[in-house]
């Protein structure tokens, strides 16, 4: 690596840029209640919001992966830095569905071209530790998320405006964005292993890369949407809902800071097949519990969902090492994609399974516009609070599918050994 790459310097900027990531996760995640109230927007709506972003995610993941060994990660990562401010400034000046929609997508293709960027820079970075390297950065994930839900969970109680709660992101976003633009970067590993692009689109196409692709969506879907609507699904079960997905996130961090001694002893493949296990006992609580038995839940559905993203894009980044950024950034945008149908689909599903609890007939907007207190707002309160854990429920069934097909992967793993880039290029 060229002795003027700053490994260090560059590696906590990721982290930055990562985090302003996460704190538009956690901080919506927070506010999408308040969103659905102020602009009286239904379950289905909220839903399509919340997916946006996830449309966005692997839009601009998958472009940028196809492009980052072309323009260099450091042009991705000005164009996430106007995307970010753009969504950001969008959001708080939003005064209806479709400003919510667009500034929503705008952040989702901002938070994608970090990924597309930074998850080739740190395995470039760390060739021969990427597995725990990636952990690290990812750690900044969960860690947004946390100080994102501590921020609106504060700062409602002290009655500040969601608009000044999306606002705080503008600090990180400012930060991260002079950071760059003041650093050098090393060339993806791909282009410094002298990996051609045809080789590259060929390993994209192996079994076992299909295999993790298809897990991805899984192991996506059980981490995001859970924690993405964990408060709209369990408000009406728990009285400090997001508090559940502060606690998630809080193990996830712990976790992934210390992820190399879990990954050395157990391997990338124990990891994840240890993680669906832990994820399935977590959604069985919580959709199976109320008062404080939700928090063990969300305590142990932290611990199976910690190493999933970043264990994934190791994995594919140390066994399929062809593949290159296109690999590591189409599991990333293959995961998002699945979250956001997910999200619609759940989001529909949801206001289905109220309507089917309220009084035959309801008119359920006419619910939701109810007085707090009065009958109508208590039925609309009783059905949300048993239509939330069947959702739950329902989602259980994706990691007790993967407890199969990772105790699968272990097995095969096994016997294979790890493949090796040879460098034939220097670093630029």
């Amino acid at each position: 690596m060229q002795s003027n790459i700053q490994r260090g310097k560059l590696f906590w900027a990721a982290c930055l840029a990562l985090l302003v990531t996460s704190l538009s996760f956690g901080i919506r995640a927070g506010i999408l209640g308040t969103l659905g109230t102020q602009f009286n927007l239904d379950a289905s709506q909220l839903g399509t919001i919340a997916a946006t972003a996830f449309w966005g995610f692997p839009l601009a993941v998958i472009i940028g992966g196809m492009v980052v060994d072309v323009i260099g990660m450091k042009k991705l990562l000005v164009i996430a830095f106007i995307f970010h401010l753009l969504g950001i400034v969008l959001t708080i000046m939003a005064h209806g569905y479709w400003m919510l929609f667009l500034s929503t997508l705008l952040i989702g293709i901002a938070n994608g071209t970090v990924e597309a960027a930074c998850n080739p820079l740190v395995a470039s970075l760390f060739p021969d530790n990427k597995t725990t390297k990636l952990n690290h950065f990812h750690l900044w994930f969960p860690g947004g998320i946390f100080i994102g839900t501590l921020i609106v969970f504060f700062l409602n109680k002290l009655g500040v405006s969601w608009q000044f709660e999306v606002g705080l992101m503008l600090i990180p976003t400012l930060i991260y964005g002079f950071l760059f633009s003041k650093l050098d970067f090393p060339a993806t590993e791909r282009v410094a292993a002298g990996v051609s692009t045809g080789e590259m689109y060929k390993a994209v196409l192996t079994p076992l890369f299909i295999f993790m692709i298809i897990c991805m969506f899984g192991t996506a879907i059980t981490e995001l949407f859970t924690g993405q609507w964990i408060d709209v699904l369990l408000r009406n079960v728990s009285d400090n809902a997001i508090l559940l997905l502060t606690i998630e996130t809080g193990i996830m961090v712990l976790g992934r800071a210390f992820a190399g001694p879990v990954v050395h002893s157990l391997s990338p493949t124990g990891v994840l097949l240890f993680s669906t296990i832990f994820a399935s006992l977590g959604l069985y609580l919580l959709g199976h519990s109320t008062g404080n038995t939700l928090f063990a839940g969300a305590l142990i559905f932290g611990i199976g969902v910690c190493y999933f993203w970043p264990t994934m894009l190791g994995f594919v980044s140390e066994n399929l090492p062809k593949t290159g950024a296109v690999g590591m950034n189409f599991m990333g945008g293959a995961g998002m994609f699945a979250v956001s149908l997910y999200m619609i689909v759940m989001g529909g599903h949801y206001d289905k399974l109220i309507a089917g609890k309220l009084p035959a007939g309801a008119d359920i907007a006419q619910y939701n516009a109810a007085p707090a207190g009065s009958e109508m707002a208590n039925t609309l309160n009783a059905a949300k609070a048993a239509a939330g854990p069947e959702i739950i429920n329902v989602t259980m069934i994706i990691p007790i599918v993967l407890i199969v097909a990772f105790a699968g992967l272990f097995i095969y793993m096994r016997g294979r050994k790890k493949p090796v880039l040879l460098s034939t290029a220097p670093a630029h």
